[in-house]
C-alpha cells in the first residue's frame, strides 16, 4: 500500500480514536482505541471503569470506603475529588498507585466489547491514541491475536512492555498522518 493511502486510513482512524476517547469519564488521561480488520472497523473502546461501575467524581467518592480511607490517612478532609482524578489529587504521579483507579484501559475495553458481542479480534489491528500499551495490556493483545498496534508516539508506558514486545509478532508503529 502505498504511503500516501496509509497516511489517508491513519488520518481517519486517528479521528476516530480521537472522536471515542471523548467518551471517556477518566479525569486524568482521555484515550480511545478502535480494532479494524481489513480497513472495517470491529470494535470500540475507550478509559473508564466496567459498566456500572462508578466513575470518579462525587458518587465514587461517596461509595469507595477504600479511596476514602486513603484520603483520610494522607490529607484530612481537605482534598477535593469532585472534579479531579483522585490519585493526582493524593500527589501521585500518573501510571503509578493504579489500584486506585477503577477504570479499565481503553486496549482492555476495546477486547472486552469485542467479546461481548462475539465478535473475532483474531490478526486485527489496534489503533489508538496513545503511546505503546501497559505490559498488562500489551499482554491481553498478544493473547487476543492483535497482530499490529498503531500509536500517537512509540514510548513505552513502563519498562516491563520491552520484553513482551521484543517476544512477540506484534508489529508497532506510529500514525502516519
Amino acid at each position: 500500500m502505498s504511503i500516501e493511502k496509509i497516511e489517508k486510513w491513519d488520518k481517519y482512524f486517528l479521528n476516530i480514536c480521537t472522536s471515542v476517547a471523548s467518551k471517556s469519564p477518566c479525569l486524568s488521561r482521555k484515550i480511545g482505541a478502535i480494532l479494524v480488520r481489513d480497513k472495517s472497523i470491529i470494535s470500540t473502546g475507550y478509559n473508564g471503569p466496567p459498566r456500572g461501575i462508578p466513575h470518579c467524581g462525587h458518587e465514587r467518592w461517596m461509595k469507595d470506603i477504600v479511596l476514602q480511607e486513603e484520603a483520610e490517612n494522607l490529607h484530612p478532609r481537605t482534598l477535593d475529588f469532585y472534579g479531579s482524578c483522585p490519585r493526582q489529587v493524593l500527589g501521585y504521579t500518573s501510571g503509578t498507585h493504579m489500584e486506585l483507579c477503577p477504570a479499565q484501559h481503553a486496549e482492555e475495553n476495546v477486547i472486552s466489547n469485542a467479546a461481548r458481542l462475539g465478535v473475532s479480534v483474531l490478526n486485527s489491528t489496534l489503533y489508538m491514541n496513545s503511546i505503546i500499551p501497559c505490559q498488562k495490556c500489551f499482554g491481553t493483545l498478544i493473547n487476543a491475536g492483535i497482530v499490529e498496534i498503531v500509536v500517537n508516539n512509540i514510548t513505552l508506558y513502563d519498562k516491563y512492555t520491552q520484553f513482551l514486545i521484543d517476544n512477540s509478532y506484534i508489529e508497532i508503529r506510529e500514525f502516519e498522518i
